[in-house]
């Protein structure tokens, strides 16, 4: 009989487990779905492009983000963390998938690009160990893969994470375009995410409250000749914190 729960923290744990047996794609258990994801880089997969988001692009270009330091969550193989070290940023990027990383230096090391790659679970400072504050933290389809509960673990990174002034910039499934779209209690009864979780604009500006609003658009529907990556099922979000 165990009767462990005693911190936030034991309880998230706790609801981790409900997950486990392939409906985790966020922590440890993780990381083989990734890898496994990763594996063939000839997949027709539309974010294997090397290409940033074309949110961030706008950001960064005429708009409200200058260089410092940047993190990026859930690099995959590293395109967003490549513009950014580019662009004049001191880049962190992390992801749990060792053949993510492993693709992502390799783009770095042909770009000339420096970035400091981390391999883990993000919410677990002594897996990733992250140091002080960034001017920018950025997540290009990190966060619709979280359950409901790793919002708090979310929100507490953000808390650590972003300076004062800084700024979130989030790409993120769409409600109507894709994700699942039923209510949070319903991920617990099934043990699983079904893919991923769809939020509406006002879903982000709840849960995203303490942050002042920049923007939440559609991202734009970018063609194949484009030097961005943009697919109209994803939502885009800029918040900066006061």
């Amino acid at each position: 009989m165990g009767r462990d729960v005693r911190s936030v923290e034991d309880l998230l744990r706790v609801l981790d487990g409900v997950f486990a047996g392939g409906g985790d794609r966020w922590g440890e258990e993780g990381a083989g779905w990734w890898d496994g994801f990763y594996a063939d880089r000839e997949r027709g997969i539309p974010f294997f492009v090397e290409k940033p988001d074309e949110n961030l692009v706008s950001y960064v270009e005429g708009g409200p983000v200058a260089p410092g330091r940047a993190l990026e969550l859930g690099c995959g193989p590293g395109r967003n963390a490549l513009y950014l070290a580019r662009a004049g940023f001191d880049v962190d990027a992390v992801d749990l998938s060792a053949a993510a990383l492993e693709w992502a230096r390799s783009r770095a090391e042909a770009a000339g690009a420096a970035v400091r790659f981390h391999r883990g679970n993000v919410f677990d400072p002594q897996a990733v160990p992250l140091h002080g504050t960034y001017d920018l933290v950025f997540d290009s389809g990190c966060f619709h893969h979280l359950p409901p509960h790793r919002r708090i673990s979310y929100l507490a990174l953000l808390d650590r994470h972003l300076a004062p002034g800084g700024h979130f910039g989030l790409s993120c499934f769409a409600s109507g375009k894709m994700g699942s779209e039923v209510p949070d209690a319903d991920f617990y009864r099934d043990g699983a995410l079904h893919g991923g979780l769809a939020y509406r604009p006002d879903d982000l500006r709840r849960i995203f409250a303490d942050l002042t609003e920049v923007e939440i658009r559609p991202m734009r529907d970018e063609p194949a000749d484009s030097p961005h990556f943009g697919e109209p099922f994803l939502h885009t979000a800029l918040f900066r914190r006061p």
